[in-house]
């Protein structure tokens, strides 16, 4: 157990050096995220009959095989660039928590604990959507619908911990406290196949979109806040 702390101690020193060094590298990752919505728009086009956002669901552009699945048929040619996506939102999830956390080291006990249990938890919520390209809906699906899981919810309880604890501007408190409430609430009806009448694909992206999008959105804010500081005072 002693290597391991002494492993781990290591690491984040290092992490913690190197965004100090480099701190426009955390957010810059965390806004890369917006690739993630061109790769759905890459793979969806090719759909033959029509992808509809209305009534598929994401995992089914990640979808390996030709056929009928839950009642509709799904083909996806592009399948593999959609799981190469989920693996690198994943990716983007983990590195740039871990790197943006760094930031929040010098606040009080209370907020540096908060940060941390945060980003850990957006971290593993990184790790749930690996999980969900490396086993696409068709595959093993109880290992696809624990990453979804971990994925939607843990990254959603993440924002609205931090939005709740952290030091940030009014509005951006708001809005992450608001969204992360309507996407948990939009999950919960989604697991529970109820779509309130708007289709199963569209209750989906109201659960896992915002989350994406708060990752873009405070990668941008976290970067104005950087050159912020950096303007000297006259």
């Amino acid at each position: 157990m002693a290597p391991l702390r002494t492993m781990i101690a290591r690491a984040n020193s290092r992490v913690y050096s190197f965004a100090n060094r480099h701190p426009a590298v955390g957010p810059l990752v965390f806004v890369s995220s917006i690739l993630y919505f061109f790769i759905q728009i890459t793979v969806a086009w090719v759909w033959s009959p029509p992808y509809s956002v209305v009534t598929n669901a994401i995992s089914d552009l990640g979808n390996s095989a030709c056929g009928p699945y839950r009642g509709a048929y799904v083909c996806s040619s592009r399948h593999w660039l959609m799981n190469v996506g989920f693996v690198g939102l994943g990716l983007i999830m983990a590195v740039g928590s871990w790197l943006i956390f760094q930031e929040f080291t010098e606040h009080s006990p209370r907020q540096r604990l908060f940060a941390k249990a945060g980003f850990s938890l957006m971290a593993a919520a990184g790790v749930g959507t690996v999980l969900v390209g490396v086993f696409p809906e068709n595959t093993v699906h109880a290992m696809h619908l624990l990453g979804a899981g971990l994925a939607i919810g843990l990254g959603n309880i993440a924002i609205l911990a931090l939005g709740v604890s952290l030091p940030l501007p009014e509005g951006l408190r708001k809005s992450m406290i608001v969204m992360s409430v309507i996407s948990l609430s939009a999950l919960v009806l989604f697991t529970a196949n109820r779509d309130m009448g708007i289709g199963p694909g569209s209750m989906e992206r109201i659960a896992a979109y915002p989350e994406t999008f708060w990752l873009i959105r405070f990668g941008l804010y976290m970067t104005k806040s950087h050159r912020t500081r950096a303007v000297p005072a006259t």
